[in-house]
């Protein structure tokens, strides 16, 4: 009687079978994009007063949140504000600050202070932050108002130009 060869290794195992210790389960997507973002007044102009930086932080938490964002940090000084977010793959930076931007604006001239202009600079700062500097970036927005005092501010996170050029060391 003849003998039928051995299986090749793999032959005959179900891969789909979960009691096969091989399997490995499909991981989710893992996304974790950070980013930093800084817009000024209208000519640096100091428009965000006591009385209007509360509700202007806020409607401006509530539209990211709208949008899919989880903000980690938003604070401002009288001509500018910081807010630090964790953001969906679907929205681009930009759209987010367009929406950030107008929906806040239209707020402060429509609600907040009506007959006073109040508008931000066409544009903005937007840097990517390492997971790994989400505290460190939290606490410099959160401590905004003392930097600005002390005169401890990090260059690189407070521009708000078309463009910001690296150090060329």
């Amino acid at each position: 009687m003849a003998r039928k060869p051995a299986p090749a290794e793999n032959e005959g195992h179900n891969q789909f079978d979960p009691s096969h210790s091989e399997i490995r389960i499909m991981p989710r997507d893992t996304l974790a994009i950070y980013i930093h973002l800084v817009w000024a007044t209208w000519d640096r102009l100091p428009l965000i007063t006591p009385a209007i930086e509360r509700p202007l932080h806020r409607v401006i938490a509530l539209e990211a949140q709208k949008m899919g964002c989880t903000v980690l940090a938003l604070n401002s000084v009288p001509d500018h504000l910081h807010v630090l977010v964790q953001m969906p793959s679907t929205v681009t930076v930009a759209e987010l600050v367009k929406r950030l931007k107008g929906v806040s604006s239209h707020f402060v001239n429509d609600v907040l202070r009506p007959g006073l202009p109040f508008k931000w600079q066409g544009f903005y700062g937007a840097f990517s932050v390492s997971r790994w500097d989400v505290e460190r970036i939290v606490a410099y927005i959160q401590r905004q108002k003392e930097h600005h005092q002390a005169g401890s501010l990090i260059t690189e996170l407070e521009s708000v130009s078309e463009e910001t050029e690296p150090d060329s060391n």
